[in-house]
Order: structure tokens, then sequence, then C-alpha cells
């Protein structure tokens, strides 16, 4: 009630992404401040008693997942805030989307809030320092007990100045650079805010970047690095099954599904929030439906209750993913949620 109050009395009030920028600055001193950030972890981010499993247990990734609900990639994009999203209770973080090169991203304004629908509307156009900062921030990260504890994911997408033709080099770079620090990778191929970048989903397109990265990733960090591929809901439902076919017949580890959708009339860019659920779920539910039980399913895209999330999960999902309803809802919803979702879920 208290962060209800303060979001419609100060937060709406602010340009959308100064409040972004300023909140996740916020949450990355917390991170950095050890009596705070330990207050703020029995406050609200409390981690549920059970896990999810590990691979070598029937789970998605190496090791076990403190809690089904994580951050969605958008909202760290420099991977500066992570110990913070940790304590609020996120049971794993994906940060970026990281580009070889360092960019702007587009011309401001381009975030909105609609308070009405629970949507956010953004045509950011992936603005970050560039995968080589990424990795010395992903780094530093990692050269701490605490640090090394985290589950992170880096999501990658491509430079916006750098045509089709070479985009994969451009994400192979981008693998190389951070694969050794990341749990898993996600190629995301599915923003709507940066031109052409949607024509990449195109499974002819999209197999050579998923190789260069399999390969730069795994050989960067001496291990094999779990990948998967992020989709938008706006692909039509052959296409979906392509991808489905695809992750199947490279041996992929999974996709995140899905991104934002340019399926309004708002204006540019994308659309995530509220509205997504329906289709979020269809795609989900229909990825599962292709690809059998083996390949792990991120779902994302409009959960923004307990109740959501199931639906979710009963899709065919493995773990899940929030970013708006994290924004209309506060800091204490994270964990709560996945201390709710551990105590109601049952082996799929």
């Amino acid at each position: 009630m208290l962060y209800d109050l303060l979001y419609k009395t100060v937060l709406t009030r602010i340009d959308p992404e100064v409040i972004h920028d300023v909140c996740v600055k916020g949450v990355a001193l917390t991170g950095r401040l050890p009596f705070v950030r330990d207050v703020v972890r029995q406050a609200w981010g409390r981690r549920p008693a059970i896990p999810v499993p590990s691979a070598g247990q029937g789970g998605p990734f190496a090791r076990p997942v403190p809690g089904v609900l994580g951050l969605a990639a958008g909202m760290d994009k420099e991977g500066e805030a992570v110990e913070g999203m940790d304590a609020l209770g996120f049971g794993f973080i994906e940060v970026g989307t990281f580009t070889a090169q360092a960019q702007p991203g587009n011309d401001k304004p381009r975030m909105w809030r609609y308070p009405a629908t629970r949507a956010v509307r953004n045509r950011m156009g992936f603005n970050n320092s560039g995968a080589d900062e990424a990795a010395r921030r992903l780094r530093e990260l990692r050269s701490t007990v605490r640090g090394r504890s985290i589950v992170v994911g880096a999501n990658i997408g491509k430079t916006k100045v750098v045509p089709l033709e070479d985009a994969v080099e451009d994400y192979r770079y981008s693998a190389a650079a951070v694969a050794r620090w990341a749990d898993y990778l996600v190629v995301n191929v599915s923003s709507p805010n940066t031109p052409g970048l949607r024509d990449l989903q195109n499974v002819e397109s999209l197999r050579p970047i998923l190789e260069a990265v399999r390969e730069a990733g795994d050989a960067a960090a001496h291990r094999h690095v779990p990948l998967l591929v992020k989709i938008a809901p706006d692909l039509a439902d052959a296409d979906i099954d392509a991808v489905a076919d695809l992750v199947t017949d490279m041996g992929l580890d999974g996709v995140v599904a899905t991104n934002t959708t340019i399926d309004h009339d708002l204006g540019e860019g994308g659309l995530s929030g509220a509205p997504l659920l329906p289709r979020s779920l269809e795609v989900v539910r229909r990825l599962r439906a292709r690809l059998g039980e083996g390949p792990t399913i991120i779902g994302v895209g409009g959960i923004s209750s307990i109740m959501d999330a199931e639906l979710m999960l009963d899709a065919g999902a493995d773990l899940l993913q929030a970013y708006t309803a994290f924004i209309y809802n506060g800091p204490a919803w994270p964990g709560r949620i996945n201390r709710a979702l551990a105590t109601m879920r049952r082996p799929r």
C-alpha cells in the first residue's frame, strides 16, 4: 500500500526513463551496502525454502535456482544492480541487452507508462556501454562469494550500426566477452527497437547466429554455457514452430518467450505488461507442445500475480521472468511471488 501511494503521488510525476535509472541505481547501491542489503533481504527478499533443482535433478541450469521468478532483461541494462535485485527476492537475474559496441540507444522520449492497463511502452534501442564493459562488471561481480552465488543470465543483441549481413560476427563478439561470467546466454533477435532485428528470427538467419554464439561462448567459458533464444509474441504460429524445430535440431537449451509486442496502436516501440499475457501463454503452450519435455522455456510477458504465474507454469514454462509488474507492484513483489510459488508448484 505504501509503494502504491508513492507510485501514484510521486513516481508517476517523473519521466519514466529518469525514474527507471534512479531506481536501478538505488537498487545497485543497496546491493553494495552489506547491512542495508541484509535488511532488504529479510524484509522483502527472503528466499523460498525449496529452490528450483539443478540440471542433475531435472532443473534447467547446472546449479539450483533460488526461485522460479527472475528479472527479465531490459531492467538492469548494464549489469550494475545484480546484488540488489537478488536481495529483493528475484530467483535469477538476466542482465542486458548487451551489444558488441557501446551505443546510446534511440532518441528520447523513449519510454511511456499506461497505468490503466498496467503496461509500459518503450523504444529504448539497446542503450548500453558495450560487451567489454559488461564483461568487466560481471567479472567484478563474480570476484566475491556472494556475487558468484547469484544465477545470472546475459542477454545479447545486435549493434544498431552493424549491417544485418555482419550480425553473426557481432553476436559472436558479445558472446565471447560475457559468457565466462554468465550461467546462461540469451540471443535477442526479437526487440522491435533495432531496425531489421526481428528479421533475424527467420531460421535461415538465426541458425548461423546461434552456432556462432554457442561456439564462442563455450570456448570463452571453457564449459558449456546454456544457450536460449528470445522470440517475439508477434511471430506467426508457423514461425514459432520453425524456431522450436531449430532449437530441437541444434540441441539448444531453450527459448525465452516472449519479448514486447508491436500489436498496439500507441505509437512506436514495444508494449510490455498485462496486455501481453494471453498471447504469451499461447506462445509458451505452443512451444512446449512442439519441443516436448526437454528444452527449458522461460515464460515472460504480462505476469502480474500468483495466478498469472501459475497459468504460465501450467502452459509449460519452467521458469518465469517479469519486468513491468515489478514497476507497478514494487520491491516486495518478487520475493512474495517466489515464496508463494515454492509452496504451490508440482514437478512438471
